[in-house]
This record gives C-alpha cells, sequence and structure tokens, in this order.
C-alpha cells in the first residue's frame, strides 16, 4: 500500500476530494492514478492492491471515494464494502474493473457504488463520471429537502442537475452550443462532426458530448469501421438526465 497522507505538502481544501486507488496490477494502479490526478478537485491519497490494504487505508486515510477493482487477490472487490460500512466509513465507492457479469453488475447496485467503469477504458471516459461525481457529491451537500420532488431527485441520482453547475473549465456558452447542435442532428453525432458544425475544438467537442452522456442527456453508440477503435456516437436523449439550459460554468475558462 503506498500513501500521500503525511508526505503531501499541499493542504487540503473543503471542495478536494481524496481517493484512494485500489488494483492489484502496480501498473494499472499507477495509470489510474495519474488519470485522477488530472482533475482538479481530486486528489490520490493512497493505492492498495489487495482488499486487506484497501481495508486498511481506508481506515487511515479516510478517503471520499474508492476506486475499487473486483478481481483482487484476496476477496472479490464487492465484499470489501460491506466491510467498510460494519467499520463505520462512509466513503463513496466507485468500480472500475474488468468484471462484465450481470451478478456483478447487479452486486454493484444493490452495495450503493457511485458508478461502475469497465475496462479497458480511456481517460475521458473516467473524466465524465468523476466530473459528474464531483458536481452530485456537492449537490448532495448541499440539498435541501422541501418536499417529494426533492426526494425524488435525490433517489434518482439527479440531484446535481436542480441548479446545474459545469465542471471547471467548461462555458455555459459552449455547452449550449453543443447541445442544440446535438439536439438538431438527425441521427447521431461524431466529436468530429460536432466539432465540425460548431467550430470547437474536436477534443473539446468530444469532452461536452462526453459530459452529457453522463450525465444522461445522450447516449453512445459504437460505429465500427474497416480497422482501428470503433468511433463513438451521440445522441440527445432530452430531458432525462437534465438540460444545459441555464448551466452555470464552473470554471470560467472557455473552449
Amino acid at each position: 500500500m503506498t500513501s500521500r497522507r503525511g508526505e503531501d505538502p499541499t493542504p487540503t481544501t473543503a471542495d478536494t476530494i481524496d481517493v484512494l486507488v485500489v488494483d492489484d496490477d502496480f501498473r494499472v494502479a499507477r495509470v489510474h492514478r495519474a488519470y485522477v490526478e488530472r482533475l482538479g478537485p481530486f486528489r490520490v491519497v493512497g493505492v492498495a492492491g489487495t482488499g486487506e490494504q484497501a481495508l486498511a487505508a481506508v481506515d487511515e486515510l479516510r478517503p471520499d471515494l474508492v476506486l475499487l477493482d473486483l478481481y483482487l487477490p484476496d476477496v472479490f472487490g464487492l465484499d470489501v464494502i460491506p466491510r467498510l460500512r460494519t467499520a463505520g466509513h462512509d466513503c463513496d465507492v466507485m468500480v472500475i474493473s474488468a468484471a462484465r457479469e450481470a451478478d456483478a453488475v447487479r452486486g454493484a447496485v444493490r452495495h450503493g457504488v457511485v458508478d461502475y467503469l469497465l475496462k479497458p477504458f480511456e481517460f475521458e471516459d473516467l473524466r465524465g463520471r468523476l466530473e459528474r461525481y464531483a458536481v452530485q457529491r456537492g449537490r448532495l451537500l448541499e440539498t435541501v429537502v422541501r418536499g417529494q420532488a426533492d426526494v425524488d431527485r435525490v433517489l434518482a441520482g439527479t440531484a446535481a442537475f436542480v441548479s446545474p453547475v459545469l465542471p471547471k473549465g467548461m462555458s455555459a456558452e459552449t455547452a449550449e452550443l453543443i447541445e442544440r447542435t446535438l439536439r438538431e442532428a438527425e441521427g447521431t453525432l461524431s466529436a468530429t462532426e460536432c466539432a465540425r458544425l460548431t467550430g470547437v475544438s474536436r477534443v473539446s467537442a468530444r469532452r461536452y458530448l462526453e459530459y452529457f452522456h453522463t450525465a444522461g442527456c445522450a447516449e453512445v453508440s459504437l460505429r465500427y469501421g474497416a480497422a482501428g477503435r470503433p468511433e463513438r456516437r451521440y445522441r440527445f436523449l432530452g430531458q432525462g438526465g437534465g438540460r444545459s439550459d441555464g448551466l452555470r460554468s464552473g470554471g470560467g475558462a472557455r473552449a
């Protein structure tokens, strides 16, 4: 187990989200750590390679979020979660695993994980989920229950869209432009096509499209060509996950 607590001079702020990475392959754990540390406000405070190390690390480091692999050498990853709860830890858990079995996914849902990401994945896949988690976490901490509608939004996992705030570095104007383009498209759009239609870079278009996907506003399908990676194509779903109307930028930077 490796740890940064007590070694990192960077002070923790109220907005910092401390993360524990749990994966038995140290090379994979290193990649996941590097991915997380590219994203504010996340900070990796430790890495564990077994279930027992994960339990000890949570007890010592008190992370806000655990990125949990399921195929660990000593225990099945999901078995770690009830032990965390029995020990009194209320950290959130996001599963990152190659486990595609329906029983594993159902078990993760029963244990209350905040998300489930299949390996292998790209940085943008994890980025979108972490950004969504950060927004939802902030909104849940601030939620005031005035009636049944507020309760329903929390239980549906959409409290983040009561008063939406975009992740840092994204602008409301660009989000509205991307959403309008996606909404008006006939069929699906790739990031490259969206960039051409809107005038933003392909990287920016991909980031906004992935944000809408993780927010539940768009769905992704894969188009396979003759060779190379499949192309990710996006289709607007509507109000289901919340619209970008009235979105406020969390950063102020323009795409």
